[in-house]
C-alpha cells in the first residue's frame, strides 16, 4: 500500500513539472529575455489623435507578446530620425516601428544598414527585404464619414482642415466629398491647408480662415491636432473626427469619426517577427482587417442617417462596392474614372493630384 502511495505520489509531481515545462506561450519572462521593440512617433503619445493610436495599441501588444517597447516621441522628420533609429538598435531594438510618412527614407536607410533588424513604416511607400509598409484603406471610412456629413448640413458648405497636398489625404478627402455628394449634391468640401500634421496654431489658423470664408457647419480633418475641433465645437459646427474616437470630449458636437485600432496590425505582424516569419511587403488592408473601423454614431446623428450609412459600410465590407468606381468627375469637369471602372491600388496610392467634383482645394502649402 505504501509503495502505491508513493508511486502516485511521484506521478503526480511528474504531471505537475511537466506542466511548468510546457505552460502558456504568455507565461512572463525575466526583462533580460523580453523581446525590444523602439516606436518611433511624429508626435506625442498622448495627443488624442494619430499617434496616441499606435501608443494605444503597441501597449496591448507589449502586455500580450511579453515586449520591452521604448517610445520616442516628437521625432523630428529629418536626419534626426536616423540617428534616433540607430541609437534604438544599439540599445537592442530588434524591431523598429515608425509611425510617419516622412519616416520613409530614413528608416530604409538604417534598414540597409541592418539586415538584421525588422523595420515596420505606417503609411510608407518603400518596401525591403527586412522594411513592410502598412496602413488601411481609411478612405472606406473617409466616405461613410462624408454621408453624415452630407446628410447634416444645412449651409451646403463643409470644411475640411488638411495638412499635406499628398495622395493619402487627398485621397481622403475625395473620399470624404463623395460620400458628401452621393446624399447631398448640392453640398462643397472647402479645403485649408496648415503644413503641418501636429502643429496646434497653424491648424487653429487654418480653421479660422475657414470659417471666416465659408458658411461652415460641419467641420472634418486630416491632422492629429485637436485645435479645430475646440474651435468647431465653441462655435456650434458639427465635428467630423479622425484618428481617435473624441466624442466624449466635445459631447456636443461631435458626430463620429473614421478611427485606427492598430493593434489588429502590429500584434500578428510582431508575433511574426519573433517567430521569423517576417516578409518584407505593403500592406493595404481594407474594413475586413479590422484596423479601423467608423466609431459609434453619437447621439447627434439621426436614425435615418444611420441607416444609409449600415447600408454603404455593409456594400463596402462584403466588396460589391468601392468608393472609387466610375463614373467619377474632378472639379474641372473632366470624367476621371470612366462607367464601369475603378482606379488602381498604384492610382490611388501615387497619382491622387486631383480632386473630385464638389471640392474647393484653396492654396495647397
Amino acid at each position: 500500500m505504501k509503495w502505491t502511495i508513493l508511486a502516485s505520489t511521484i506521478a503526480l509531481a511528474m504531471i505537475i513539472g511537466m506542466l511548468f515545462m510546457f505552460g502558456p506561450e504568455t507565461k512572463p519572462q525575466d526583462d533580460e529575455t523580453k523581446f525590444r521593440v523602439a516606436m518611433i512617433m511624429a508626435g506625442l503619445r498622448n495627443d488624442h489623435s494619430w499617434n496616441e493610436t499606435h501608443y494605444e495599441a503597441i501597449q496591448k501588444a507589449e502586455k500580450l507578446l511579453n515586449l520591452e517597447v521604448a517610445y520616442y516621441e516628437n521625432v523630428p522628420i529629418d536626419s534626426t530620425a536616423q540617428n534616433i533609429m540607430e541609437q534604438a538598435i544599439q540599445n537592442g531594438a530588434k524591431i523598429i516601428i515608425a509611425n510617419s510618412f516622412g519616416f520613409g527614407e530614413p528608416e530604409l536607410a538604417i534598414a540597409r544598414n541592418h539586415p538584421e533588424v525588422k523595420f515596420l513604416h505606417a503609411t510608407g511607400l518603400q518596401t525591403a527585404t527586412n522594411l513592410s509598409t502598412y496602413f488601411g484603406r481609411m478612405y472606406q471610412l473617409r466616405y461613410l464619414s462624408g454621408i453624415v456629413a452630407g446628410f447634416k448640413t444645412k449651409t451646403n458648405e463643409i470644411g475640411y482642415v488638411a495638412g499635406f497636398n499628398i495622395s493619402e489625404v487627398n485621397r481622403g478627402i475625395n473620399a470624404f466629398t463623395l460620400g458628401v455628394q452621393k446624399v447631398n449634391p448640392n453640398a462643397k468640401v472647402y479645403i485649408s491647408w496648415t503644413g503641418s500634421w501636429t502643429d496646434e496654431s497653424m491648424a487653429a489658423d487654418a480653421t479660422r480662415d475657414l470659417l471666416d470664408k465659408h458658411n461652415i457647419d460641419v467641420l472634418a480633418t486630416h491632422v492629429d491636432a485637436l485645435s479645430p475641433y475646440e474651435i468647431a465645437d465653441d462655435k456650434g459646427i458639427w465635428i467630423i473626427g479622425y484618428n481617435r474616437d473624441n466624442a466624449r470630449r466635445f459631447p456636443e458636437h461631435f458626430l463620429t469619426a473614421p478611427v485606427w485600432r492598430w493593434e489588429n496590425f502590429y500584434i500578428p505582424k510582431i508575433r511574426e517577427i519573433m517567430q521569423d516569419k517576417f516578409e518584407g511587403k505593403a500592406y493595404w488592408l481594407g474594413l475586413e482587417s479590422g484596423i479601423m473601423e467608423l466609431s459609434d454614431l453619437t447621439k447627434n446623428v439621426e436614425d435615418t442617417i444611420r441607416q444609409v450609412v449600415e447600408v454603404e459600410k455593409l456594400r463596402l465590407t462584403q466588396g460589391k462596392f468601392d468608393v472609387f468606381y466610375g463614373p467619377i468627375e474632378d472639379n474641372q469637369g473632366n470624367i476621371r474614372v470612366g462607367e464601369g471602372e475603378s482606379m488602381t491600388d498604384d492610382a490611388m496610392l501615387n497619382q491622387f493630384d486631383w480632386y473630385v467634383k464638389g471640392v474647393n482645394d484653396g492654396i495647397k502649402p
